[in-house]
């Protein structure tokens, strides 16, 4: 029995450097995409920064593919409740401001600068992304259904056409890189201007609709065939 117990122990101090180095080595690779150097993209290179070996990195995360949808994981579980619970007092206007404000502080993020980084390292074909990275893919393909899934649950109380807001959830992450991109580039916009346009042109979208939706409803219809 104590063998079984020292050996019980010994498992346990190994997993937890096992699982020490794999954190270790996902926040090394946030920190090092986050540079902006596309040399950073290199699961080899930031192994070595931290001391440790390839090998290490095919125990922990099998190849880079893994390695990076290991990272894009890391990145997405730190930011799983930022919209986890809309607030249903809010006003339409009040809620897309919050999506709108919250991505364009979120995306000059050490995690964000890191995923932009990391994806303009990655084949722009979604074809030849599946084949080459299909952990990866997965990973981004995850993403969207989730965005998309928070979104509707964002406006779910107030009536809007799903739609609609599947169209204006495909449309904002692109829209703020924009936005962003011309904040970091220098600007003679005024950009606070252009995000409450952004704003006031998705409530308006999303308000139109609405009126169509509480009608099909009263008549017993289903929104989703309008």
């Amino acid at each position: 029995m104590r063998d079984v117990a020292v050996a019980d122990s010994a498992n346990r101090r190994a997993n937890k450097r096992g699982l020490a180095t794999r954190e270790a080595m996902l926040q090394a690779a946030v920190t090092a995409l986050a540079s902006g150097d596309p040399g950073a993209v290199s699961a080899n290179r930031i192994a070595k920064q931290i001391g440790v070996t390839w090998g290490t990195v095919q125990y922990q995360f099998g190849d880079a593919d893994g390695f990076w949808a290991a990272v894009l994981h890391h990145t997405a579980q730190r930011r799983a409740n930022v919209f986890a619970n809309p607030d249903t007092g809010a006003s339409l206007q009040e809620r897309v401001a919050d999506i709108i404000d919250t991505l364009y502080d979120g995306l000059t993020a050490p995690d964000s600068r890191a995923i932009e980084n990391l994806r303009a390292a990655l084949p722009r074909e979604p074809s030849e992304l599946d084949r080459l990275y299909p952990r990866t893919a997965a990973e981004l393909r995850s993403w969207g259904q989730g965005w998309h899934a928070t979104c509707q649950k964002a406006f779910a109380d107030l009536q809007v056409d799903p739609q609609r807001v599947r169209e204006i959830a495909t449309l904002i992450p692109g829209a703020m890189r924009g936005l962003v991109s011309e904040r970091q580039l220098g600007s003679y916009a005024d950009l606070d201007e252009a995000r409450r346009g952004l704003t006031n042109a998705i409530v308006a979208y999303l308000a139109e609709s609405a009126g169509s939706v509480r009608r099909a409803c009263r008549q017993g219809e289903n929104p989703a065939d309008s």
